[in-house]
């Protein structure tokens, strides 16, 4: 429990000018639960003008009292260090921010403001050492720390009323430090729920990532349930609560997607195959037919793959972060058969899902099985897959990959852009997708003429055989699983 020097080195500069300052919130618990804090926050009863003047590599852009100042340490935790003033909070009317401050000598005050008394402890930054005796501790934050219950300071109804993100960073500690929830603090937090609708969603999503990539991931979405949070995030997901499936899972649809969540979050797998392997199943229950061991989820992957977009897109997640996930919701479904295919049938596979998702549609799928409640997460269908993938991965599977572009293919031709190019070069990569070896430019050059001596009709009706290539494929590797209703 040392306090790097960066931070003793302002504590220093603020006691030669004459004001206290002390080591306050998440760093000052961190470091009393033997954790690396992530980030660090000094408090101080000099005014951000006093601040300012002893550290002028500093901003203050803000109307809460908080200075940044640089330092030049190599830590990127340490690079910035926010000073506050001792404050007093006004009236919160916006839900999220106090109305006016007003700053304050006495640092108890200070700490009466803030959220959770664990969050709600000093210690002065007299040595670079913690020392227990010296905390300055008015809410018995130290008491709730060893016993690992977070409550908040003063009336949770109140701390929630101030600031409804207050109602997510509950859920986000509990599930990060595996503290419980003191039950009045918990009552709040199921009574308040509705107050999350005055948050921004880019609010919202923060602390749901942050959710998200701890490693109790599936107990956090657990606890929005219980807290009636998540109705306000992502109801869709409460659509499967008591959603049952059929022979195949005896978990439900709730259930079976939140053991999926345990296990990418366990295995420490990325942002997007958690969020994947949580929301794969989220449109079970809007294509649930039939009840009972017979009941069938058809397309389920494809109405999916909608939902998931728009949720993401009101939680205004990025670009990237949608399209990824999307794609891997709308292929979790893929199935492999050994001895029912060629390496041509894994080339269309990954022509179909696309190479650069394999991986990720991979591990999505171990999380799938894992969340059904079976044994192993890559059975030997799964790894005769992966040895084969391996197999072809360098094969050409999309029109890039194919010696001959379309430039050059009109300039042998005497084309000019039109679907007769796109039909040519679509005739062409199914040929190399079966026979890799004939993607020369020699070969292709030479079979593009030939194909240009071709009606329009007759090349549209060399795609149709190519789709009924796919197709057979699909039939032959999805056999198994469309025979099991659409389960895994």
């Amino acid at each position: 429990m040392t306090i790097p020097k960066e931070i003793i080195t302002i504590g220093d500069k603020l006691k030669k000018a004459g004001f206290e300052s002390y080591l306050v919130g998440g760093s000052l618990r961190d470091l009393l639960l033997n954790r690396n804090p992530k980030d660090w926050d000094i408090t101080t009863n000099a005014k951000p003008k006093d601040i300012q003047k002893i550290f002028p590599d500093s901003v203050y852009e803000n109307n809460f009292g908080t200075v940044a100042i640089k330092t030049r340490s190599k830590e990127s935790s340490l690079k910035i260090i926010e000073v506050t003033t001792f404050r007093l909070d006004g009236l919160y009317s916006d839900k999220r921010h106090p109305d006016e401050i007003r700053f304050t000598n006495d640092i108890k005050l200070d700490l009466a403001r803030r959220d959770f008394t664990i969050n709600a402890i000093a210690h002065p930054l007299a040595s670079n050492k913690i020392s227990t005796k010296n905390l300055v501790d008015p809410f018995s934050g130290l008491v709730d720390l060893e016993s690992k219950v977070l409550r908040t300071v003063g009336n949770p109804k109140d701390r929630f009323s101030e600031d409804a993100l207050r109602l997510l960073r509950a859920v986000r500690l509990s599930v990060e430090l595996n503290f419980s929830i003191e039950s009045k603090t918990f009552s709040a937090l199921k009574n308040s729920a509705e107050l999350l609708q005055a948050v921004a969603p880019e609010r919202i999503r923060d602390e749901f990532v942050k959710i998200i990539n701890t490693s109790k991931a599936s107990d956090g979405v657990r606890l929005l349930q219980e807290t009636n949070l998540l109705k306000f995030i992502v109801p869709e997901l409460l659509d499967g609560v008591d959603c049952v499936q059929n022979k195949h899972h005896k978990f439900t649809v709730f259930d079976h997607n939140l053991r999926s969540l345990d296990y990418a979050s366990k295995q420490n797998y990325s942002l997007t195959v958690r969020l994947a392997a949580l929301f794969h199943d989220i449109s079970k229950p809007k294509t649930k037919r039939g009840q009972g061991e017979n009941a069938t989820f058809y397309a389920h992957e494809i109405v999916g793959a909608k939902t998931v977009r728009k949720i993401l897109e009101r939680l205004h997640f990025s670009g990237e972060i949608i399209k990824d996930v999307t794609h891997l919701v709308r292929f979790h479904m893929f199935n492999y058969n050994v001895g029912e295919v060629s390496p041509a049938g894994v080339r269309r596979l990954l022509a179909r899902v696309g190479i650069e998702y394999i991986d990720d549609l991979i591990k999505v799928r171990e999380a799938d099985r894992i969340g059904s409640g079976v044994p192993k997460a890559v059975p030997y269908k799964l790894r005769h897959l992966l040895f084969m993938i391996e197999k072809v991965r360098r094969d050409p599977i999309s029109p890039k990959n194919i010696k001959l572009k379309g430039d050059r293919l009109m300039k042998i031709t005497n084309l000019g852009p039109s679907p007769r190019v796109g039909m040519i070069l679509h005739a062409l990569l199914d040929e190399v997708i079966d026979e890799p070896q004939n993607n020369t430019l020699k070969y292709l050059e030479k079979r593009a003429k030939n194909l240009n001596k071709l009606t329009d009709d007759q090349l549209r009706l060399l795609m149709e055989q190519s789709k009924q290539k796919q197709l057979n494929f699909e039939e032959a590797v999805e056999k198994d699983l469309k025979g099991r209703h659409y389960v895994k």
